[in-house]
């Protein structure tokens, strides 16, 4: 080989590598969406250590709900999100193929229905007649459904609106409805001028559960597995640090000041929404009762069960046979607290 042909195939052989490198460098992005509630991981979007943890450069998105996240994630817009299962049951019930990969949070106090002040609701038997309201498709709407369900009402003894948040807490100032199913920053809006009357808690405790979790398109969970792995060690570092250093988490500290500063509202409300949180270990996590156990998955059960009370709702045309397709433990595989 002559110098003119070592130069021309050494050129090619560099502008190869150079290729593969930038396309490895363009294979490590990702959009993230997640939403204003409080969680000790929504510290890692705020200083970074999301993107320093799993290597891959990542744009997060804030959206107001899981059914806006839904429909950037089916546009393609969005890779991973967080959402809850109201929403990812009407989702997956539609097509859209995702997974959760790990439980941000179960039912708990977090989320509640709040009752405005002078709306004349003392208690659940003074809801009919009356106007509530939820976000579109939310967990708080299937909820607030389910709540109105066990009541022996219908949507024609009490009006419910499925409007965004922010509209529920200007409606609400105004005395337009009576309440609203809510969850911060909204909900510790609406307790200043009314009353928590139920919480998602007591509505699971009803035969209404729900979770949120972060889920990934299923391809791009199966291509980017070790990403997840990733993703899900630092969500559980904050949340064991959550459960045992609670100094750490007070309306004085600085990860209160960084949920302030990246979702809204003041230290102290951010300190205070994380108490209301009800979490679960990985190790819990992925059992059957979860995200374990394939078609026997617990979590995938709620998504079924969801899915049907949405379409008794006429919110869905379609139940699947099982939901256990979409949810997955890898992502928690040798991941402690």
């Amino acid at each position: 080989m002559n110098f003119r042909n070592l130069v021309a195939a050494i050129a090619v052989g560099v502008g190869t590598l150079a290729t593969t490198v930038v396309a490895e460098a363009a294979d490590k992005k990702v959009v993230v969406a997640y939403q204003t509630d409080a969680l000790p991981s929504s510290v890692a979007i705020a200083n970074g250590e999301f993107a320093k943890e799993t290597g891959y450069e990542i744009d997060f998105r804030r959206f107001n709900s899981g059914a806006e996240i839904f429909a950037a994630i089916a546009s393609g817009d969005v890779q991973v999100g967080y959402v809850g299962s109201s929403p990812f049951a009407a989702a997956v019930s539609r097509g859209l193929e995702v997974k959760a990969f790990y439980l941000a949070s179960i039912s708990g106090i977090d989320e509640a229905l709040v009752v405005r002040n002078g709306s004349g609701i003392e208690s659940l038997n003074d809801l009919k007649g009356k106007k509530l309201a939820a976000a579109p498709v939310s967990t708080d709407h299937y909820q607030l459904l389910a709540l109105i369900k066990s009541l022996g009402l219908t949507e024609k003894d009490v009006q419910v609106f499925a409007i965004p948040q922010p509209e529920i807490v200007a409606s609400y100032n105004r005395g337009d409805i009576d309440g609203g199913f809510v969850w911060d920053p909204a909900l510790t809006e609406l307790k200043k001028n009314g009353k928590v009357l139920v919480t998602s808690k007591e509505v699971a405790d009803k035969g209404a559960p729900t979770f949120s979790a972060w889920v990934a398109t299923s391809t791009f969970a199966a291509d980017n597995p070790a990403f997840l792995k990733g993703f899900a060690s630092v969500i559980n570092k904050y949340y064991a640090s959550f459960a045992s250093d609670k100094s750490a988490w007070g309306p004085d500290s600085d990860n209160a000041k960084s949920l302030a500063k990246l979702l809204g509202g003041t230290a102290d409300q951010q300190a205070s929404a994380l108490k209301n949180l009800t979490l679960l270990t990985p190790e819990v996590q992925a059992s059957d009762a979860w995200l374990g156990g394939g078609e026997k998955a617990g979590a995938g059960k709620i998504l079924k069960d969801t899915a049907s009370f949405l379409k008794e709702q006429g919110k869905v045309s379609d139940v699947l046979a099982n939901y256990g397709a979409f949810v997955t433990a890898d992502a928690l595989t040798g991941v402690s607290n």
